[in-house]
């Protein structure tokens, strides 16, 4: 992973393959950003012109490299658009930070390291750049045959080293600030390359094995049930749409606890490791990236321990529903009746809306604990994705107030999400004549249908939302600021920072 120091040092002098600088869309023309202003005074103050004749203009992710002026030891300057210009009393966003650091790490893959000149009015600004530059600079090379140090994005290995200028090394809250950012990106691209990995090789017991491996590593508890353990608890839904794979399904209990905590957290993420919709099965062209579809475990996993690594002082729990969801002449058929582990019984009309039913037995499980608050994420509806495109996510939750400090949460660290609201009239479509429930309703709103199932299996008196992150989750495209193609880790940062908050007193 790419190497992070905080540095006093001048551009000028500071030996790098290239000095990263901000540029913003102004009202004229590009403007060049405060912490540039060495380079700027090296080209005689008309940095921003030499820019303009490039065709620079300083829009969002824009990357314009340069050769560096006389005397500077780095080569290359390499200007990233910050988008438009803030007013004058404003600083530059987090979010415009991380974006512009993320496209300039990608752009200097293949580089040994780099100067970050950007605009750094605080700490927090300094933690929003080296977030971008570490997940910017993200590959996923464990499959290729070239040597990791050699091959990876576009056949260049990721930068390797980042120099972040306008920094304080020996200020707190500076390191603190970093020390941060480095456990948020870290466990954020471990659940990337989870999301990454191959469906022969990330089975259910893999990813338990992943998490018993960390927990061990972070002084996580973790609880494993396997098939046999499942079947003893009485966990059908879990059963029931693992039942057609040879590969046996699993619950994951990660349990992060801290001696001074007073609320306790709950994550439940769906880990469908591979689905191909069962004896529903999916259409051509719908069953390639469905290894990603246990992004919604991989974002829970990578959160608690995020919480563990930065001894945030709150208890969370999180509870990786894993299981593959396969057509065989055991699976789980349209028809049959599931009794769940809450008891309730769930006709299942569609196999392919299975990520309902193992959440379902996992959120029934999380409330036993009777947590503070329930989050639950999963990559669950189709539906979602037709409505808010595939770089947003869905909140829906069972108190107002809770998805409003959902959403603000999500906005805060920069993920895209938008509410949803849960209409009652459309309970009654999943109304079944032979059980309690069916795991299907009305097609029209269909991603509300499936939050108001979850809603059944949350304990009375319980807090709880569910972010569905079917669009964001995996980048079919082209990247874009620090977001790869492929796996993307959304939720994860939302998660930590619903965990920083409770920790601080300020989430309810």
């Amino acid at each position: 992973m790419t190497a992070l120091t905080l540095s006093t040092a001048a551009a000028p002098g500071l030996r790098a393959d290239a000095i990263v600088i901000g540029v913003a869309k102004g009202a004229k023309g590009p403007v060049v950003a405060s912490g540039a202003e060495a380079v700027d005074q090296a080209y005689d103050g008309r940095l921003a012109g030499v820019l303009e004749t490039l065709g620079a203009s300083g829009a969002e992710g824009e990357v314009t490299k340069l050769p560096a002026p006389a005397g500077f030891k780095a080569p290359l300057v390499v200007a990233v658009g910050l988008g438009a210009e803030p007013d004058k009393d404003a600083g530059y966003d987090g979010e415009a930070l991380r974006k512009a650091a993320g496209a300039a790490a990608r752009a200097l893959a293949g580089s040994k390291k780099a100067a970050f000149a950007l605009p750094v009015a605080d700490a927090a600004d300094a933690g929003a750049i080296a977030e971008g530059v570490l997940l910017g600079a993200y590959s996923f090379d464990a499959y290729k045959e070239a040597p990791k140090d050699a091959e990876a994005k576009n056949g260049k290995a990721p930068l390797g080293e980042a120099a972040l200028l306008g920094g304080k090394p020996r200020d707190a809250a500076f390191k603190a600030a970093v020390a941060r950012a480095t456990a948020v990106a870290e466990e954020l691209n471990r659940a990337r390359d989870l999301i990454n990995t191959p469906p022969n090789d990330l089975t259910p017991e893999a990813f338990a094995a992943v998490a018993q491996a960390a927990a061990k590593e972070h002084g996580i508890k973790v609880q494993i049930l396997d098939d046999k353990a499942l079947t003893k608890g009485g966990y059908g839904g879990i059963l029931g749409v693992g039942g057609g794979s040879a590969a046996t399904p699993r619950l994951v209990k990660l349990s992060y606890t801290h001696a001074k905590a007073e609320k306790h957290l709950a994550f439940v993420g769906k880990g469908i490791t591979y689905d191909s919709g069962g004896i529903s099965l999916k259409p051509a062209g719908h069953n390639e990236t469905m290894k990603c579809d246990m992004s919604g475990a991989a974002a829970v996993f990578a959160a608690v321990v995020t919480a563990a690594r930065l001894q945030l002082e709150v208890n969370v729990t999180g509870w990786l529903a894993l299981a593959e969801n396969m057509p065989s002449g055991s699976a789980v058929r349209p028809g049959d009746v599931l009794r769940m582990y809450s008891g309730k019984t769930v006709e299942v009309l569609n196999t392919d809306a299975e990520g309902r039913l193992v959440l379902a037995d996992a959120l029934w499980a999380a409330s036993e604990e009777k947590p503070d608050a329930i989050v639950d994420v999963a990559t669950l509806t189709g539906a979602m994705v037709l409505a808010l495109g595939s770089r947003t996510f869905g909140i829906m939750a069972n108190d107002d107030a809770f998805r409003t400090a959902v959403l603000e949460a999500a906005e805060e660290v920069g993920e895209p999400a938008w509410p949803m609201p849960l209409p009652e009239h459309l309970r009654k479509g999943m109304d079944s004549q032979v059980a309690d429930i069916s795991n299907m309703g009305e097609r029209m709103g269909g991603g509300l249908v499936a939050g108001l199932f979850l809603r059944e299996f949350v304990g009375e008196g319980i807090t709880w939302a569910h972010l569905d992150i079917a669009g964001p989750a995996f980048n079919e495209g082209g990247p874009f600021g620090y977001t790869p193609k492929g796996g993307t880790g959304s939720g994860v940062r939302t998660l930590v920072r619903l965990a920083e908050l409770t920790a601080a007193g300020d989430l309810g």
